[in-house]
């Protein structure tokens, strides 16, 4: 079995190929000709140019593919331009589910996010079915990703055999650039997060994510999506456990989301000057007024999806901080 695995350079992607190569696949992974691929050092892979701007190119880096993990996504919060986020991820998609179609792939798994997915309003776990559409998206990625995965669903209707994968939030290993979570880890761990917003996410291990793309392929329901998560905490609580794991005292400072707007918003008058991404973006704060919470029952049951600890995930990030140098070396986990 041979799988083609866009986005294999990055976080998600990379985990995603190395499950494929454990469970036997050959991987052929696409790659641009800037592309850094720190993340698939050791890995014994197929690399193929070919961009999501390219069907054709596409078509090609699929011939005698059995499968296509679809990974690759623009995940900005903020961009200058922010056509570039639906260009990337909606027509993107679109391509891909062309190039399939065309290549004859028998099954595309492909990537899309738990900021697709609608939250009740009684603060309860939300999932695959819970009521949501455009306009509750916040933001552009939100909307291209909403986007994105309305075009996997009407090629899936139209006849191809696509899976649709909804991870909540990766943590873990490798996260060399690092995602925005990873990034927040990294901080709380070197002790730079002295303060926090109420909010709340679902924090899931990166190896477990990937484990559930291969599920996905063996086992889900043509069109049908599944959230691929781990447990819900609230951003307090992930900070202490964070602290814990460093053996440092946790944030205590809570701040509320009107206090931290106007940071944002002069945050992103900076960068639409400089052209660097602020640290802190308007679409953040007001995400974080929302607790991302979410079940991952239907991937249990219906693919045998099973979810570690989140303080596995937490530990194994905060230690592959340390052995690569992001952390000064001192306490360890």
């Amino acid at each position: 079995m041979r799988a083609l695995v866009t986005g294999a350079t990055g976080f998600v992607g990379s985990a995603v190929a190395r499950a494929a190569l454990r469970d036997g696949w050959t991987v052929r992974a696409t790659r641009r000709p800037s592309s850094d691929l720190t993340a698939l050092e050791g890995l014994d892979l197929e690399f193929v140019e070919a961009d999501l701007s390219n069907t054709a190119a596409l078509v090609e880096a699929m011939q005698d593919c059995d499968a296509v993990f679809h990974v690759a996504a623009d995940y900005r919060l903020w961009a200058a331009d922010p056509g570039e986020l639906y260009e990337n991820n909606v027509e993107g998609t679109r391509r891909i589910c062309e190039a399939a179609r065309s290549a004859g792939i028998s099954r595309v798994v492909y990537t899309s996010s738990v900021a697709t997915l609608g939250i009740p309003k009684d603060g309860s776990p939300g999932d695959e079915d819970t009521p949501v559409g455009l306009d509750d998206m916040i933001g552009h990625y939100k909307r291209s990703k909403f986007l994105a995965e309305e075009v996997a669903r009407e090629y899936a209707a139209d006849g191809l055999d696509i899976v649709i994968v909804n991870p909540s939030a990766p943590i873990g290993p490798r996260d060399h650039k690092p995602t925005p979570t990873g990034q927040m880890v990294l901080e709380a761990a070197a002790g730079r997060m002295p303060a926090f917003v109420d909010t709340g996410l679902n924090v899931a291990h990166v190896d477990d994510v990937a484990r559930g793309h291969l599920l996905a392929h063996a086992h889900g329901t043509p069109g049908r999506r599944y959230v691929l998560g781990g447990t819900d905490m609230t951003l307090a609580e992930i900070l202490a456990l964070v602290a814990e794991i460093v053996d440092r005292p946790p944030p205590r400072v809570k701040l509320p989301h009107n206090l931290v707007m106007p940071i944002a918003h002069a945050a992103e008058a900076v960068a639409r000057v400089t052209g660097r991404p602020p640290k802190v973006t308007v679409d953040g704060v007001k995400l974080a007024k929302k607790r991302m919470f979410f079940s991952h029952a239907r991937a249990a049951a219906e693919l045998g999806y099973r979810a570690r600890p989140a303080r596995d995930a937490l530990a194994d990030a905060v230690a592959w901080y340390y052995a690569h140098r992001y952390l000064p070396v001192g306490k360890k986990p």
